[in-house]
Parts: structure tokens; C-alpha cells; sequence
């Protein structure tokens, strides 16, 4: 038996993004986004409120990066969704992320984040929603298979689970995409 919970915003899973961006004054910043994801197979959605530090740098910079939040930095990853950059100008080093500058847009990648994406602006929607041109993916080789692809059980990427406000780690692989449903042919 079902049971009804209405109109609700759980969506599963939902990637931790960790969006990072340049202030005006060039220091870097970090925000913890939920809701986002792939737009097309080659662009983003952000879906941020105008009030974010990280939406009026994007704007003001035409670009960002997507990080994927891994189970290895669950509280730097939390306290960056916490705490605002409109109110905590010390918020990078508070969280101690670290960050090299992107060779592909101007924003910053976190070291700490194997995987990331380098993005630049192509328009906010009507809705304000903010839409990204993937032009990198950036991955750490801690985080690659011997095949030379991402081995997820080394990266072991978090996922929001917004029921009950926690972050579950992702890995475990069920199933071959684009194969197992063969089977019923």
C-alpha cells in the first residue's frame, strides 16, 4: 500500500553541487546547490535564487563551476550551503576547500572535488534559472579506474535526500545502461 505526501521537491537522487564562482574582488566562492542538473548533453540548469553571491557572480563573470560532492567532504560541502557569501567573507577558508584557478572559464575548481564541471553563462531563463555551457570536465586521476575512466567507488559522490534532510553516498553499481533491459527482448 501507497502512502500520499502530496506536492513535495523529492526528486531522487539529487547531485550536491558545489558551485564555484569569483567575487567581484577576485577571492573565490563556493555555494552548495541541490537543485540542478543537465539541461542538455552538453549544458546545466541552476535553479538559484537572485539573492545568491554565487548568482550575481556568475552573472557578473559569465562563468562557474559544477562540483560533485564527494562522501569525503560532507561537512566543508554542507557549511558552504549554509553559510552565505553575502554575509561571511571569510566562507572559503572557513570550510577549508582550496582552489586553482580553471585553464577554461573564470572561476575557480576546488581542489578538494575530484570531479567538476567548467561552465559559462549562456542565459538565465525566464524562470531565473541560470543555463551553462559544459566546455571541460575536469577530473582528478585519484578517481580514475586503471581503464583511465572515473571509478565510482573511488569518487563516491553524495546525493541530497531532501525527506530527511541527509546526504547518501553513491557507488554501488546494479546494472549495465543501455544492456540489461536486453534481456527482455
Amino acid at each position: 500500500m501507497r502512502k500520499n505526501f502530496g506536492s513535495k521537491s523529492w526528486f531522487y537522487p539529487l547531485p550536491v553541487l558545489i558551485i564555484g564562482t569569483y567575487n567581484e574582488d577576485g577571492t573565490p566562492n563556493a555555494m552548495n546547490a541541490a537543485w540542478g542538473g543537465l539541461y542538455d548533453s552538453d549544458k546545466v540548469v541552476l535553479c538559484l535564487s537572485a539573492g545568491h553571491k554565487t548568482t550575481k557572480n556568475i552573472q557578473a563573470k559569465g562563468a562557474f563551476t559544477v562540483a560533485f560532492a564527494d562522501a569525503a567532504h560532507v561537512v566543508p560541502a554542507d557549511y558552504v550551503g549554509m553559510a552565505s557569501g553575502n554575509n561571511e567573507p571569510k566562507k572559503m577558508d572557513k570550510s577549508g576547500f582550496h582552489t586553482t584557478k580553471s585553464e577554461f572559464v573564470d572561476a575557480p575548481l576546488i581542489d578538494e572535488l575530484p570531479v567538476a564541471l567548467e561552465c559559462t553563462l549562456l542565459k538565465v531563463n525566464e524562470d531565473g534559472n541560470i543555463i551553462g555551457q559544459i566546455v571541460n570536465v575536469s577530473i582528478d586521476e585519484s578517481v580514475l579506474g586503471s581503464d583511465g575512466k572515473l571509478d565510482m567507488g573511488k569518487f563516491r559522490p553524495i546525493s541530497f535526500e531532501p525527506a530527511n534532510n541527509g546526504y547518501h553516498v553513491l557507488g554501488e553499481r546494479v546494472g549495465n545502461a543501455f544492456s540489461d533491459g536486453g534481456k527482455l527482448k
